[in-house]
């Protein structure tokens, strides 16, 4: 893999990662249109951190709110405000850890057809733009009971089929549950840490245990490719939304939808 290569991979990655358009529809397109060979377990694990980096340091007031929460919660022995969210987001993790652990080896053989990107990332993206439509929006992240959480966290479980995107779900159910666009991507963007942070640790240690070769440019670049990428789309992202709602995102999707469609033409014929 060249610089311009890792260099775009790593921009599509960055850009997609956290906007409810989904990143494994949009990383289909380099090998579809260019013929590009895969990135390989080095590049993933070099761009999924990249992407965390960006979402720790935008989040990061939030996140030692939570561990202050946590550190009073075991010296006062009271589960404070902080603490439950931490442990909420723990919970809204477990659904899919636990199907992406029991469905991989399915999801890998039957769901990785590009009909099947197509038809998630066109039925997804309505379910966002009806959510939006029809959410009351008027709770923020404060609100968050554990049974909005355990909703929220099956929803992202259903980003396990490619083309769902685990962003666009996500909001789609905090909208449906009545939460401000605001409030929705907020957090799933917290939602997206250690669903991240999982991900990449089981990578490294796939990566550490294989005999694949480290070339560190390539990685290094998508680091900091990814990096940037991805921490400007979440602060443009939440500038949008608060202005034109989920429904530019909406429209994108239907237009990516239908692209996926025309591509799929030509081996039905």
């Amino acid at each position: 893999m060249d610089w311009i290569q890792a260099s775009i991979i790593a921009l599509i990655q960055g850009i997609t990662e956290f906007l409810p358009i989904s990143s494994s529809a949009h990383l289909l397109f380099p090998s579809l249109l260019l013929g590009w060979p895969d990135q390989g377990l080095t590049f993933d694990v070099a761009v999924h951190l990249g992407s965390l980096l960006a979402v720790v340091i935008y989040l990061r007031k939030d996140l030692i709110r939570m561990v202050e929460g946590l550190c009073q919660w075991q010296q006062q022995k009271r589960l404070n405000q902080q603490a439950t969210l931490a442990l909420m987001l723990i919970v809204a993790t477990l659904p899919a850890v636990f199907f992406g652990l029991v469905l991989k080896d399915w999801i890998e053989v039957n769901a990785r057809a590009l009909w099947v990107v197509a038809v998630t990332t066109l039925a997804f993206g309505l379910l966002l733009g009806w959510a939006d439509w029809r959410s009351r929006r008027q709770h923020q992240i404060a609100a968050m009971s554990w049974r909005h959480t355990l909703c929220i966290g099956l929803a992202q479980a259903l980003a396990l089929l490619p083309g769902t995107s685990r962003s666009g779900i996500t909001m789609t159910a905090a909208l449906m549950l009545g939460y401000t666009r605001e409030a929705a991507a907020r957090f799933s963007f917290l939602m997206s840490i250690p669903i991240i942070l999982a991900a990449s640790s089981l990578m490294t240690l796939e990566l550490v245990t294989s005999a694949v070769a480290v070339v560190w440019a390539p990685m290094l670049i998508g680091l900091v490719v990814s990096f940037a990428s991805a921490w400007l789309c979440i602060v443009l992202f939440m500038q949008v939304i608060s202005r034109m709602g989920m429904w530019p995102f909406v429209v994108y999707r239907m237009v990516l939808g239908v692209g996926l469609c025309w591509l799929i033409l030509p081996t039905l014929s």
